[in-house]
């Protein structure tokens, strides 16, 4: 551990300290919800990032990097505020199967992240949908990560209920 490596010294052995990386934690967040739509017009509107901003209530804006449709390789600019921080990050598009998986990943910044979503056609015509963040945080963040998951986990079933009511009340939009 660097901490460890740079205090130790021939004048003091440090193996009374906590290893801090108790402390630390990868962070995996899978959330799930049901939304009374079909499969494939829920993973239109979740799957385009220009609506993030309209559902995910952290996301302030978007910019494409890469001409859109959405595909394997897309690259998407995102400013969000998250635990009261500025956040500026892009997420490259590492695997998309319509009305199935979106993978993304970012490896930039305090926080490397992937989030998935799945989309899962019901048979009565609505759509189980998860969304799972998962990364290591490093610095500071990797040692706040159990706060991190609890803000995440808060977060996420916010913006699927979000999502949710968008989808279902404008059912005629969409």
């Amino acid at each position: 551990m660097a901490l460890r490596g740079s205090l130790e010294g021939p004048q003091a052995p440090l193996t009374h300290l906590p290893d801090l990386t108790e402390d630390a934690m990868a962070v995996d967040v899978l959330t799930e919800i049901t939304i009374s739509r079909p499969a494939d017009v829920v993973a239109a509107y979740a799957a385009d990032p220009s609506n993030a901003p309209a559902w995910y209530e952290n996301i302030t804006s978007i910019r494409w990097e890469t001409e859109p449709p959405l595909r394997t390789g897309s690259r998407v600019a995102f400013t969000a505020r998250f635990l009261g921080r500025q956040l500026a990050y892009t997420y490259e598009i590492t695997d998309f199967v319509p009305s199935e998986r979106l993978v993304m990943r970012t490896a930039q910044g305090p926080f490397p992240m992937e989030t998935t979503y799945t989309w899962q056609a019901l048979g009565d015509g609505s759509t189980r949908m998860t969304l799972r963040n998962r990364g290591e945080p490093a610095g500071f963040s990797r040692l706040a990560g159990s706060v991190m998951t609890a803000a995440m986990r808060r977060a996420n079933r916010k913006d699927l209920g979000k999502l949710r009511h968008i989808l279902e009340a404008n059912a005629e939009a969409y």
